[in-house]
């Protein structure tokens, strides 16, 4: 184990079809650099919420042992992606009355905001996982990106809250520490596949990303840079390899091979005479299958999972001028990789469409199966992963200056005044902690309770 682990960040996507533990760090130009990737197959989650826990726990170690094999370190802390069939978002507007208004906004103010919403009464067994400030207001005056260093009576701010529920999230926290792993930060997968795949342009034009999982598509949607909407809708490509098993009676072995080889989502595309045919199971005659009902298959399903999406970038309100998605959709996923989908994705929602892959900042020479839809959660929790590791390391480097800064203050102050000097440079220094973080914090606390 000859390398620094302080350097290293790990991500955990614990998918419905697979579990994938990611190491990476950065090179010399910043970019990331994948240093070894371990996958298993998932067995104990079920679209994207976890029903086995044992099972998951075996899955969680086995891609954790084949990661640290690959990499040659140590895995202790892991940044985990949390999605499922339970998350739902909400728009919220809340404000605060400041009590000093000749005072400038501050960080504390934004807290004291963000703080309130996380008050907020959920339904029963749900908890505020992220509080994503999008605008503010200062008294009345809108559209302010950085409302800090204003003057101002009243801070109003439109909020995008992201909601989950507590005993799903627990169950994946138990199953990470039962597996000998410190959680160090928890983000939400449909953010993570966005890091990984969108660039800072795409975001301030506006764009929906679509990543579509084994049980699970979720969406975000961007504009101006900022996150405005996601969803996480309860199908994925799981569904299409079901329909092909039943609609061909095969066995689902079978069916994922056939969606993989010869699977389209455009019936037209095939011949009538195009015949594949399949082995029976012990001594039966083999079948035979015509590609153009199973692209029909393929195609039904596909349909039904592209318009609950169109759905929801709906209800967020494209059509409106200002809400126009400008770059159109991204693809990412293990579900982007079937044939012809970027087609048919533009022929329903009539928006422009690119497969998404996360090499936007990941290292040049990286191998060409990290570089696929596939790992773009894990790559963008490993992204999560090392942009904390950096933010904490400026921090431990302002305490050490701030530290010998107070050396020096003490040789000079007398006794009892260094200890005011004391409290004043901690209290100046402590750094803004993002809502995430905190979070991740109250997360932690929870789950120690909860054991």
């Amino acid at each position: 184990m000859e390398r620094e682990t302080n350097e290293i960040a790990v991500g955990l996507d614990i998918g419905t079809t697979k579990i994938v533990a990611m190491v990476g760090k950065y090179n010399e130009y910043g970019k990331m650099k994948v240093l070894g990737v371990g996958k298993s197959k998932s067995l104990g989650v079920h679209r994207g919420v976890v029903n086995n826990i044992t099972q998951t726990i075996q899955s969680i170690q086995q891609a954790i042992q084949e990661a640290e094999s690959v990499a040659g370190v140590k895995i202790q802390d892991v940044t985990v992606g949390i999605a499922g069939q339970h998350i739902r978002s909400l728009q919220h507007s809340d404000y605060i009355t400041r009590s000093n208004a000749d005072a400038v906004i501050d960080e504390e103010d934004i807290d004291i905001l963000c703080n309130q919403v996380h008050k907020l009464v959920m339904l029963p067994g749900e908890e505020i996982l992220h509080v994503l400030p999008q605008e503010y207001k200062v008294d009345g005056q809108a559209e302010i990106k950085e409302p800090v260093g204003m003057y101002g009576g009243r801070l109003e701010a439109n909020f995008h809250v992201v909601v989950g529920q507590v005993t799903s999230i627990r169950n994946i926290g138990r199953c990470v520490k039962s597996s000998g792993l410190e959680l160090s930060d928890v983000t939400l997968e449909p953010l993570a596949s966005a890091n990984a795949v969108l660039s800072q342009e795409e975001k301030e034009a506006g764009v929906a990303l679509i990543d579509i999982g084994g049980g699970t598509t979720d969406l975000a949607i961007f504009k101006d840079g900022i996150i405005r909407h996601t969803a996480v809708i309860p199908f994925g490509g799981n569904v299409i390899t079901e329909d092909i098993k039943e609609g061909c009676s095969i066995i689902e072995k079978q069916a994922e091979l056939l969606k993989i080889k010869f699977g389209s989502a455009w019936p037209g595309e095939n011949k009538d005479n195009e015949i594949v045919s399949i082995p029976g199971l012990r001594g039966r005659e083999p079948k035979e299958i015509t590609l153009k009902n199973l692209s029909k298959i393929i195609h039904a399903r596909v349909v039904e999972i592209i318009e609950q999406v169109f759905l929801e970038i709906k209800n967020y309100g494209h059509e409106s001028p200002k809400k126009k998605l400008i770059a159109g959709i991204v693809l990412t996923g293990g579900g982007s990789q079937l044939k012809h989908l970027k087609q048919l994705v533009e022929y329903i929602t009539g928006m422009d469409t690119r497969i998404g892959y996360p090499n936007e900042h990941l290292a040049g020479n990286s191998d060409s199966e990290t570089t696929s839809p596939m790992y773009a959660t894990a790559v963008g929790l490993v992204m999560d992963g090392l942009i904390h590791i950096k933010k904490r390391r400026k921090v431990s480097q302002k305490e050490a200056v701030v530290g010998a800064q107070e050396v020096e203050e003490k040789d000079v102050a007398l006794e009892d005044n260094t200890t005011i000097e004391e409290e004043k440079s901690t209290v100046d220094l402590k750094p803004r902690k993002n809502i995430l973080e905190k979070w991740t914090e109250k997360f932690k606390e929870f789950l120690d309770n909860a054991e």
